[in-house]
């Protein structure tokens, strides 16, 4: 029987809704409610974006340990590095990396 991972993005894409904006302590209390709900993958946040975002995906990446801690980047070497960083102590790390089709984010 196939296994269905839920990948949720509310801490990195959800946070980008017009109005809504968290600060650490949030954050953390939001991926520890969805550890308990078992979510199989938290996308914490886009570390090289701010250093709020860095220290938001290093906080919950120290503290959550049965989810896998997903942090995103772009496919360049400081992206994935500052990623790296800020998600190295999670017990289930993953840089997450995309490839960017938009002149803003080049």
């Amino acid at each position: 029987m196939e296994k269905i991972l839920i990948f949720d993005t509310t801490l990195r894409d959800g946070e980008q809704s017009p109005g809504f904006s968290m600060n650490i302590q949030e954050k953390l209390q939001v991926a520890k409610q969805l550890e308990k709900l078992n979510i199989d993958i938290i996308e914490a946040g886009f570390p090289i974006a701010s250093e709020g975002d860095f220290q938001a995906v290093q906080a919950i990446a120290k503290n959550i340990k049965r989810s896998k801690i997903a942090a995103l980047a772009r496919a360049e070497e400081k992206d994935i590095d500052r990623a790296w960083e800020a998600i190295k102590e999670a017990a289930h790390p993953i840089i997450h990396t995309f490839i960017s089709t938009s002149d803003l984010h080049l």
